[in-house]
């Protein structure tokens, strides 16, 4: 779990340190609207099935991961819904459901060194699930996440289970 004399900032350098060998990341030093986002990370996967030759095609499958890592002092529940608010949004620009496409996940993560009862309740709560034409193109889910410096704690929603593995293997290496 995380050291609670690491700063925010050093969790986030471990965190992308661990995201850096699957996803593309862009960081962010100083944004317009006043969000606390520091990195966006991006994964994509093609996988496809066939037969003898590429053309006799079977299946193939697109999955994507779409990150938003935040860092704030004090979670509250206005920044914890602006800011997946906006996670989602800008994750659904992304995602182009066609043929082929299995699945996104749209996460928003928070790093911060307290988070408020609501804000803790709102992010194990949040249940945002979208399929494309009756999942033949796919669907969509929502994982929320929190690493939390005080108590040294990692909080999901059901959906994000698997991420907060993911967070404390890195959190712990």
């Amino acid at each position: 779990m995380p050291d609670q004399k690491q700063t925010r900032e050093e969790l986030l350098e471990r965190m992308l340190k661990g995201y850096q060998a699957y996803f593309d990341i862009e960081r962010y030093e100083e944004r317009e609207d006043d969000l606390p986002l520091m990195a966006h990370c991006r994964f994509y996967v093609h996988s496809e099935k066939y037969v003898l030759v590429k053309k006799a095609k079977l299946w193939d499958a697109d999955s994507n991961e779409y990150v938003y890592i935040f860092s704030v002092p004090e979670l509250t529940k206005e920044i914890f819904e602006r800011c997946k608010d906006y996670a989602y949004e800008e994750g659904m620009k992304l995602i182009d459901p066609k043929p082929g496409h299995m699945y996104s996940y749209i996460t928003p993560v928070f790093i911060c060194d307290t988070c408020t009862k609501e804000a803790e309740k709102a992010l194990m709560r949040c249940r945002i699930y979208k399929s494309f034409h009756f999942s033949w193109y796919g669907w969509m889910n929502v994982h929320t996440a929190a690493v939390i410096r005080k108590g040294n704690r990692v909080i999901t929603n059901r959906m994000g289970r698997g991420n907060a593995k993911f967070m404390k293997n890195i959190l712990n290496s």
